[in-house]
């Protein structure tokens, strides 16, 4: 709910009785300064993150249209041998390695050949493009990462991630996801905690209103619908964070709560040791089944499309057969495949995931519009314009209250000492915890403390002269 300041006493704000001063009264001032302060310095930041995001909401669709020749074919009524298949890619590019193949999940889907080829950036790899029922290879395009993004959708994670700067990049979007839980948490609370005459107007906009109290309206409203959304975007987008994320990864394994991965040995490992094991002793030396018999495997163990099938990384090691369908209901079960025998060497059941590694999985694909497929692209889309909407308001209030000169004026300072210490002491050890949790978010706090006092003591030396 970024925001910039209150608009004042006057607006749709019915003023309270004398009475003793509350806590709620005390703090008030407070949160509106940090309120302010986070709305006018940390906004362009949200912006930029909330116009990137609404293009990657869109990137799975423009994806499938700009590259509509490569993802699709025409429905035959026999399909190749997937060995075929890698070998038609293989001829296509005789100088890689093949690395992995996915067999088109569903009719008029091309199969997806992996090839490893020097020159290409890290974490890329040559995608092939197979007709499965001709083994006509029908494009190549580079694949990013485990997700498989293709360049479109690539350029526009980049560029949402870290704004195609590199490692300084991602500065911007830590930032970003390090405050805005705490922007919407504290324009909640004001919207709230606002006496009005008219509660319906809480959550729908006063239309009746003009100037400033429509705009607040407006704002405060829209901030309420989204204020979830925007909490659940703040929290995973914090775990692809640089130095946040780091906290978020060793708090994971202290509570044991890091998402199991089976080992390619024959063994699981992870937070979670429940996985069903039977390892298989490797025949050394014995000829390579090949990826029919890999695939029949997997089958006969119940894993179904859309599959990813790994090679070995070494001489010895077992094939990787993965679900990685992760819309909802999710299917990522795993399992390892002797390459000499065939037989399946350990299973790894996304049913026997922990439920914070479910829930870790299921947050990280909902904040990347996999989880409910196109409605989860829709909602994060609606989030994003939603966001846009709420910054652009609050500068809107904040220009329209800003004095002939400087930077505004938010909630009089001093708030501070009404605070009793018995609630100040423990919110502002909070304060230092969190800051050191999401280092970004603390810097920029002690930041906007020092630029607060240096404003204090300016006021202070000007009204002296």
């Amino acid at each position: 709910m970024t925001s910039t300041a209150d608009v004042g006493n006057t607006v749709d704000h019915v003023p309270p009785p004398s009475r003793e001063r509350t806590a709620w009264a005390a703090l008030r001032p407070l949160v509106l300064r940090l309120h302010f302060y986070a709305g006018v310095l940390i906004a362009p930041f949200l912006l930029v993150a909330a116009c990137t995001g609404l293009m990657y909401a869109a990137s799975y669709q423009i994806e499938q249209v700009v590259y509509q020749h490569e993802l699709t074919a025409p429905a035959g009524r026999t399909s190749l041998p997937l060995s075929a298949q890698v070998a038609a890619a293989r001829a296509a590019h005789p100088q890689g390695t093949v690395t992995a193949v996915r067999p088109g999940a569903e009719p008029g889907q091309t199969t997806r050949v992996l090839i490893n080829q020097p020159g290409l950036a890290e974490s890329t790899q040559l995608a092939v493009f197979v007709d499965p029922s001709t083994g006509q290879v029908r494009g190549t395009l580079e694949s990013y990462g485990s997700s498989g993004a293709l360049p479109v959708r690539a350029w526009i994670s980049t560029l949402h991630r870290q704004l195609h700067l590199g490692e300084p990049g991602r500065i911007y979007s830590e930032l970003a996801a390090s405050w805005l839980w705490v922007v919407a948490l504290g324009g909640l609370v004001l919207w709230v905690a606002r006496r009005r005459r008219n509660r319906r107007h809480l959550i729908v906009p006063d239309r009746a209103a003009g100037g400033l109290r429509r705009t607040l309206s407006w704002h405060g409203s829209i901030g309420l619908w989204a204020v979830l959304g925007l909490l659940f975007l703040s929290a995973t987008g914090l775990t692809w964070s640089k130095y946040a994320g780091a906290n978020v990864d060793e708090l994971r394994a202290a509570l044991d709560w890091t998402t199991p991965s089976i080992n390619v040995s024959g063994d699981v490992s992870g937070g979670d040791h429940a996985a069903h094991t039977a390892t298989a002793g490797h025949h050394a030396g014995g000829a390579d089944v090949g990826v029919d018999r890999v695939a029949q495997a997997a089958a006969a163990k119940g894993l179904s499309g859309p599959l990813e099938i790994t090679w070995p990384a070494k001489a010895g090691a077992p094939y990787l057969v993965k679900e990685i369908d992760k819309t909802a209901p999710t299917r990522l079960d795993q399992v390892a495949v002797d390459a000499t025998s065939g037989q399946v060497s350990a299973e790894l059941r996304f049913a026997d995931y922990s439920l914070a590694a479910k829930l870790a999985r299921w947050g990280i694909d909902g904040h990347m519009g996999l989880l409910f497929g196109l409605a989860n692209q829709i909602l994060l889309a609606l989030l994003a314009v939603g966001l846009i909407t709420l910054i652009v308001l609050g500068y809107r209030m904040w220009w329209r209250r800003r004095p002939t000169r400087g930077f505004g004026k938010p909630h009089p300072r001093g708030g501070w000492r009404n605070v009793s210490w018995a609630l100040l002491a423990p919110l502002a050890l909070l304060a230092v915890a969190v800051g050191v949790f999401l280092p970004l978010m603390g810097i920029s706090l002690a930041a906007f403390l020092l630029v607060d006092v240096l404003l204090g003591l300016r006021a202070r030396l000007g009204s002296q002269t």
